[in-house]
């Protein structure tokens, strides 16, 4: 999660809404990201989508089977869906977004039965200080 944090203070410090994330394959880093929407001109590059893109490129396979995907915030409905479909066996996050949230605040993407993936879920890991970096990073917009 040090490694999320890390992504979303640069991300913050590049303009862009502080969110972090990082993939882990057997206890190794393959990829990590920060949000890059105003960067890339592209409202699909949340840091959840950026760290699974390069991810799947390390790897060699969009079949993320045995990653963990590390990120800062609830991941919202899109980044959901692609963890579903990138076969994600676990989620930790840091804080909820009662606003946006797919994971438990509005949605809850990553066990809905219906869908043909489930993951293992863990959240509020340094909750804190990734809802910190966000509450400062609107602050000094207002």
């Amino acid at each position: 999660m040090e490694a999320a944090l890390e992504e979303a203070r640069a991300a913050a410090a590049r303009g862009e809404v502080p969110v972090g994330a990082a993939v882990v394959v057997d206890g190794r880093i393959v990829a990590r990201a920060g949000n890059r929407t105003i960067a890339d001109c592209d409202p699909t590059a949340h840091a959840e989508i950026v760290a699974l893109r390069e991810a799947a490129r390390v790897l060699g396979n969009y079949r993320l089977l045995d990653a963990s995907l590390y990120v800062t915030i609830e991941p919202c409905a899109m980044c959901a869906g692609a963890m579903v479909q990138a076969r994600i066996v676990r989620l930790i996050y840091g804080a909820d977004d009662p606003k946006g949230g797919a994971v438990r605040s509005c949605f809850s993407i990553a066990d809905h039965p219906q869908l043909n993936h489930r993951m293992e879920v863990a959240a509020g890991v340094l909750a804190e200080e990734s809802s910190a970096l966000l509450r400062e990073f609107f602050a000094l917009r207002r």
